[in-house]
């Protein structure tokens, strides 16, 4: 499958319309299109399900009536609901919800990021997934009758919780995504309490694409980072945007002590090919060995996945506290 270079690095994340600044030098400038925080909404983030037409999910469960039709659009919400025992009801997904593998067998040519509201009622879908961040999309939506639920970039682990349940409750699945959510905190848990007790935070840059876009803690992704204990180089530069785009100079002159590549699959990002950066050979994290190349995916979603990559940067925060120690 052809995938967008830029848009490839950043699928599964609910995306915004911004463009990328003109400065590629600036230490503070406007994102590319990438996941966002939450949008403003009553009560707690992932607690509003939003759908507002026919069926309301979680609210036919008591007739033992569940979605059985579901198209996703959200790579996020496609992998909460395949790890729910869920994957059967489902009938497409976009072309970015590439995991688990059998998603393969429900891609039927959707496009995410423009979605053809014509293509996705052919399929006669009774519940639309999405990250939220389409409204004209929605309306398209409401206006033909079909329910959708909205799944916003999580903030709180809470979010991530909360979204599972929603979905168990939509498709009848409230004990499965019950097991998923305990399963889900224990190992987080397990992965805090097996980290080293440093006498200094570790800092650290998260390279969201190869022209220096990073992440502050105000992001799902910067959340991981702070849970564990870490310091964000990026979060003095990204006073106006959660996506601040760093220079070459900044990241240089922080130091970090990790640098963690979350665009080695569609960037082709590499401890090697970040010592070979004019300057960043005597960096401290390249010295040491600790610039970690992380799967794109797994660092971009929300979903049940987001274990895995908290004990990768677990077990990278225990390496490179032996480093710095």
């Amino acid at each position: 499958m052809h995938i967008k270079p830029l848009a490839g690095v950043l699928a599964g994340l609910a995306l915004f319309a911004a463009a990328c600044g003109d400065d590629a030098e600036s230490t503070a400038d406007t994102a590319p299109s990438v996941e966002t925080t939450a949008p403003a909404n009553t009560g707690e983030l992932g607690t509003t399900v939003a759908p507002v037409t026919t069926a309301t999910p979680g609210t036919t469960a008591a007739a033992g009536e569940f979605a059985s039709r579901i198209i996703s659009l959200s790579p996020t919400a496609t992998e909460m609901v395949f790890a729910i025992g869920a994957g059967d009801q489902v009938v497409g997904v976009d072309d970015f919800s590439n995991y688990p593998p059998e998603t393969a067998d429900k891609m039927q040519g959707l496009d995410g990021f423009n979605p053809n509201v014509e293509a996705i009622a052919a399929l006669e879908p009774d519940l639309v997934l999405t990250d939220g961040t389409n409204p004209d999309f929605l309306s398209q939506l409401d206006s033909l009758g079909i329910a959708h639920w909205e799944g916003p970039a999580a903030v709180q682990f809470e979010d991530i919780y909360a979204q599972i349940e929603q979905l168990g409750a939509a498709t009848g699945k409230v004990g499965e995504a019950a097991e998923l959510v305990g399963q889900m905190q224990a190992d987080v848990d397990a992965a805090v309490a097996a980290l080293p007790v440093v006498d200094e935070p570790l800092t650290y840059y998260h390279e969201l694409s190869s022209d220096f876009f990073s992440v502050t803690s105000e992001t799902f992704i910067g959340l991981v980072y702070s849970q564990l204990g870490l310091v964000n180089i990026a979060d003095e530069a990204g006073a106006d945007t959660a996506y601040p785009q760093l220079s070459a100079e900044y990241i240089v002159s922080a130091d970090p002590d990790l640098i963690f590549l979350a665009c080695t699959k569609y960037c082709g990002d590499s401890p090697e090919t970040v010592a070979a950066r004019d300057g960043w050979a005597e960096l401290g994290a390249v010295v040491n060995g600790n610039v970690i190349g992380l799967d794109d995916d797994v660092a971009s979603r929300w979903g049940p996945r987001i274990v895995e990559f908290i004990e990768q940067v677990g077990a990278a925060v225990n390496a490179a506290a032996v480093a710095v120690g």
